[in-house]
């Protein structure tokens, strides 16, 4: 089932005419690690978790399958630290003083951290992410930082203007052309994110199901 749902989601991704690679990560937040462990079967290497004490402890009981863990959730201070030992990429930096800490934070022995800097393309009062005008002011910031690397921008949009709002981040990645990455779109509207240049595509329940 799982497997199939993959194959589904992928042939939905082939079928749009982009020139960019896409990536597609599947979301297996509350989701136990037999199931992700199907995907894994089926060839899906990508995984994004929300919850971090429920993410190490896949991480665990997977370890040694070569996997991509990302971070794609809320993140608390006092969690930077296990986020920075333990997950390739942080797509929800939403200030300077959590990649301050991710960066101090990331042990030497590992590869730089990938971060993607969380973007509150609506102005939801609601939603975390930095507001459109204050991006130019941050970004400087990054080439401080040793042990992280920004990549690029992540938005969660408000579903009544997807199409809008996509259009704004490819924008933004434009003026950023040391930038290369783009991580938006999921279930509803993968297609519509990819035509409008998604890189990462978050997928959950078109992969694993509703959730309980």
């Amino acid at each position: 089932m799982i497997a199939e749902n993959l194959k589904n989601v992928q042939n939905r991704i082939n079928a749009v005419d982009t020139k960019k690679q896409v990536t597609l990560i599947a979301v297996s937040k509350t989701k136990p690690a037999s199931d992700l462990q199907q995907a894994i079967d089926a060839g899906q290497l990508h995984f994004g978790e929300n919850y971090l004490q429920e993410a190490l402890d896949k991480i665990e009981a997977l370890k040694g399958q070569n996997l991509i863990w990302h971070f794609i959730g809320p993140i608390q201070s006092n969690k930077t630290k296990q986020i920075a030992e333990n997950f390739s990429w942080v797509h929800s930096v939403d200030r300077l003083k959590i990649a301050k800490r991710l960066n101090d934070q990331r042990p030497e022995n590992l590869e730089k951290l990938n971060v993607l800097l969380q973007v509150n393309i609506d102005n939801e009062p609601t939603k975390s992410g930095v507001l459109i005008d204050e991006i130019d002011e941050i970004i400087p910031h990054f080439e401080n930082f040793q042990n992280i690397s920004l990549r690029g921008f992540m938005c969660i949009p408000n579903p009544d203007n997807s199409q809008q709002s996509f259009a704004k981040m490819a924008k933004i990645l434009q003026k950023n052309p040391d930038l290369d990455v783009l991580s938006m779109g999921m279930s509803a509207d993968l297609e519509l994110a990819i035509e409008n240049g998604a890189t990462f595509v978050r997928i959950g329940s078109d992969i694993f199901g509703k959730r309980a």
